[in-house]
């Protein structure tokens, strides 16, 4: 399974493309950020963000992509212009037929460490150990989205789990009735 990690800003938006190729082996395929200046209009800098993660997405061919659920502890510009990012990449993966699913920060980092309270420098090393990297992932930005796309994997791990679990049953359930 492939996960394109989201970590979405209208100056920094860091991408992480993640690939899991057994239950609990992950690898690092892509990284990066989009970056856009405030010197260039808002119209410009979300069209530059949406033609970016169109490529990305074409590229990389994501079974999901992951970003982070909006938190409003930022200061009212920062979030407005976040949320305006994150309309573009959401129709970016809509066009792409791409599904999205969106974890907010305590999660992340509780599905990372164990702890929704985790600092920055522990959750870069977790995702470090995870992906088996020589050094922690630069910028801060480009972690993230790592994180998220990792968090993606292990949620969807046990959420799989269980699913078989209720087949299991039901299948249970079955034989019994019959006898």
């Amino acid at each position: 399974m492939k996960i394109l990690g989201i970590d979405p800003g209208m100056a920094d938006t860091g991408w992480a493309v993640v690939e899991q190729s057994a239950p609990t082996e992950a690898r690092l395929v892509a990284s990066g950020v989009v970056r856009t200046s405030s010197r260039t209009a808002l119209g410009e800098r979300l069209r530059a963000i949406h033609e970016e993660l169109a490529i990305l997405l074409r590229e990389h061919r994501p079974d999901a992509l992951a970003i982070e659920e909006m938190f409003f502890l930022k200061r009212a510009d920062a979030m407005r212009s976040t949320l305006q990012a994150r309309g573009v990449i959401l129709l970016a993966a809509a066009q792409a037929g791409t599904a999205v699913a969106e974890y907010n920060p305590r999660m992340v980092k509780s599905t990372l460490t164990g702890s929704g309270r985790a600092e920055k420098g522990q959750m870069q090393r977790m995702v470090q150990r995870a992906l088996r990297l020589a050094e922690p992932l630069r910028p801060d930005d480009t972690a993230d989205a790592a994180a998220i796309a990792l968090c993606h994997l292990r949620v969807g791990r046990y959420k799989r789990l269980q699913v078989l679990d209720r087949v299991g049953k039901d299948w249970r359930a079955t034989l019994a009735e019959r006898g």
